[in-house]
């Protein structure tokens, strides 16, 4: 088949490399001049990490990620709301996002993938036979199938004719890089919460490419509406409020150096019915796009890929693109409901939610099945079909 993919993030890297392997002709379509991630750091699952063995790229990626065991989250006065652990045998990696983009973009070249750089993609025409239309009034096409991986603010999908709801969160995220000299924040993801109105973390994510030394990636949550606020207060202000609250925190909060050395992170919660219109699907944080609280954005994409590079081993199209849609739904949903449930209990104004939080949260912690289901939600393989630990046959 040959194959479009528009976006070269998470998802469509991956799709690229799983379908170009599997013997498809697979062209990439990235917006940008240069293709480069955004953002600092993210936190790869058990089931995020299972892809990355099935691509091969395993290894490589805990070459450069740190290993995350467990979850501390705390309120000011020490108490810990949760410590959660994942089930026995598993963990996650904290991953530089710079160096899971290298990993990915390597091995989709290596495929052989042709990726078109600066190429925006205008409009989708003749969804039967899609064609893609650059702003720059360029074609490309047709293609025998077109993947839609534009991500959660991906305004394509629209003009698909698909029941598609993508609220934007009213809170965002600040993130940075930074060094942890001491290693003192090695091995677990430290979460910080006073209410639901402030939350910070530190997440270890390894190092960069082309450096040895070992990071943490710092976030900061706030209302999007507050950010120029924030801005124009300076970053003395913003390490201030985060040394109050969090005074174990000065070691990493102390080597920031300027407030543009943060991203702005911002989320959306979107759902998508049908995936797919003709033959195009959208995949990815474009089809189910969550708030960070689960950590799954990434593991979601990533299972897309290597799910549909297996279901299209099925000659006849339309039902291995149904096949498809019917094996993510169960997973999907139960990340997506899960996530937008979660969301108000750590970003709000609320005050009961947080205190069911931290009253309820704490007490399943101690449960044998709390943790269980705690934990097996945390590694991202509840209502995962057994399908993913099956990897796609080559046509070769």
């Amino acid at each position: 088949m040959r194959i479009g993919i528009i976006g070269c993030g998470v998802a469509g890297q991956a799709a690229a490399i799983a379908l170009s392997r599997a013997g498809h002709a697979v062209d990439v379509f990235e917006r940008f001049a240069t293709a480069r991630p955004l953002g600092a750091g993210l936190l790869l699952q058990p089931s995020g990490l299972a892809v990355l063995e099935r691509l091969g790229l395993r290894q490589a990626a805990e070459s450069f990620g740190a290993p995350v065991h467990r979850i501390d989250g705390r309120i000011p006065s020490g108490r810990c709301v949760f410590d959660l652990r994942y089930p026995q045998g598993q963990h996650g990696l904290g991953i530089h996002r710079g160096a899971l983009f290298q990993l990915l973009h390597d091995a989709m070249g290596a495929a052989g993938a042709a990726l078109h750089l600066d190429f925006e993609v205008e409009s989708i025409d003749a969804l039967a036979r899609p064609i893609v239309v650059s702003k720059a009034g360029k074609r490309e096409g047709p293609f025998d199938l077109l993947i839609d991986c534009a991500g959660a603010h991906d305004r394509l999908r629209d003009g698909l004719g698909l029941k598609v709801r993508a609220p934007l969160y009213p809170w965002g995220a600040l993130w940075t890089a930074c060094p942890d000299r001491d290693g003192g924040f090695a091995g677990t993801l430290h979460q910080m919460y006073k209410r639901a109105h402030t939350m910070m973390g530190i997440l270890p994510i390894g190092r960069r490419p082309g450096g040895d030394e070992q990071l943490v990636a710092f976030f900061w949550s706030l209302k999007l509406e507050d950010f120029e606020a924030q801005r124009a207060a300076g970053l003395d202000v913003l390490k201030q409020r985060a040394l109050d609250v969090w005074p174990e925190a000065g070691p990493i909060v102390r080597e920031i150096e300027r407030f543009e050395d943060f991203s702005l992170a911002s989320y959306r919660d979107v759902s998508i019915r049908p995936y797919r219109k003709g033959r195009v699907l959208v995949i990815g944080d474009a089809a189910h796009g969550t708030s960070p609280q689960l950590g799954q954005g990434a593991n979601l994409a990533l299972i897309d890929a290597l799910m549909l590079a297996y279901h299209l081993t099925d000659e006849d199209t339309d039902r291995a693109l149904a096949a498809f849609e019917r094996a993510r739904k169960p997973h999907v949903d139960f990340y997506r409901l899960a996530s937008r449930g979660l969301t108000p209990m750590f970003q709000s104004d609320g005050v009961f939610l947080p205190w069911a939080r931290d009253t309820f949260l704490r007490g399943a912690n101690w449960l044998p099945a709390g943790r269980h289901v705690m934990g097996t939600t945390l590694s991202g393989t509840r209502k995962l079909p057994l399908g993913l630990w099956r990897p796609p046959p080559s046509r070769d």
